[in-house]
């Protein structure tokens, strides 16, 4: 990266900077947002890990996903909560970097991790006989380091072309966090290579993983329509709509970001959209998935009572 006098040494990440008089109530507003999530994905990571009757593929992927997202919404929350408290909305050239790197990495992550979740109940529901020897600890294994590596080399490629720009301008980011896109908009140098590679290793990043969940649950649709019974099939359905609800929110989100193309008319609303898929999505995973899952419910009741039979 090119450094000379009037290269910046640090960014001013502007945020939501048109509501700076509710700074205050935006700081307690995140604040409950973030202890909820954190407290939400490591409960079901708890549970996930001490009660033997959720060692199955399905609770493995979702403890992995409840994993990335703790360290997802900890790459961009914690930076903004501090802006909201002090007023300090400047970061660190490197600091940027390295948040863009985490974050970029953990989305490619969950991208994978989302397709091969769908998979799992793919299995379930359409091949039930075949489900437990095909979906073995190995395979399952196998599945979430591949998810973990995919999401690490698709993000650091990225980010190695990220690490080309230089900075002699302007140093003020319109964003609430170091996205790529805003980014290589205040770069003083040719941007085309780094947005195109973006572009491609993005697409490739989520197309297969999006194609392979969307196919997953045609064949999940299908095979549920053909069941006679009403009750077997609102069970079938309630044990994939969970995942769904949680697809549908990370990609619709993602899709709407870095495909609607980018106009200062649109800059707020990919700002708004950028909170579904870094904020919201982390903190609704754990209530999707623990208020409409019984067996969750089942283990927490569980563990509390285990901890309060202790306590007396």
């Amino acid at each position: 990266m090119g450094k000379n006098q009037s290269s910046p040494t640090a960014f001013i990440l502007l945020g939501f900077g048109n509501l700076v008089g509710l700074r205050i109530l935006l700081f307690v507003l995140f604040l409950a947002i973030y202890a909820l999530s954190l407290v939400g994905n490591l409960l079901i990571v708890f549970l996930v890990v001490v009660d033997q009757h959720l060692h199955t593929p399905m609770y493995f992927f979702l403890m992995n996903l409840s994993c990335l997202e703790t360290c997802y919404i900890s790459t961009i929350l914690p930076r903004m909560l501090a802006s909201f408290l002090t007023g300090n909305r400047s970061i660190s050239i490197t600091g940027c970097l390295a948040q863009y790197y985490f974050f970029g990495f953990c989305a490619a992550t969950e991208c994978y991790l989302l397709a091969m979740m769908s998979y799992d109940r793919y299995l379930a529901i359409c091949k039930p006989l075949r489900y437990t020897s095909i979906m073995n600890v190995r395979l399952c294994i196998q599945l979430a380091f591949t998810s973990w590596m995919s999401g690490l080399v698709t993000n650091t490629i990225i980010t190695s072309f990220m690490l080309q720009l230089t900075f002699c301008g302007p140093n003020v980011i319109d964003h609430f966090f170091c996205d790529i896109y805003p980014v290589a908009n205040i770069s003083c140098s040719n941007t085309h290579l780094v947005k195109l590679a973006t572009f491609i290793l993005g697409l490739m990043g989520t197309g297969p993983p999006f194609l392979l969940t969307l196919a997953s649950y045609v064949c999940i649709i299908l095979t549920v329509l053909k069941i006679k019974s009403k009750a077997a099939q609102q069970k079938a359905f309630a044990t994939c709509s969970s995942h769904l609800i949680v697809v549908t929110l990370f990609y619709g989100s993602i899709f709407l970001v870095y495909i609607v193309p980018e106009t200062e008319t649109l800059n707020e609303l990919h700002k708004t959209f950028s909170l579904f898929y870094t904020v919201l999505t982390p903190t609704l995973n754990p209530l999707i998935y623990s208020l409409r899952n019984r067996e969750v419910k089942e283990a927490l009741l569980k563990s509390v009572g285990k901890f309060s039979s202790r306590v007396s």
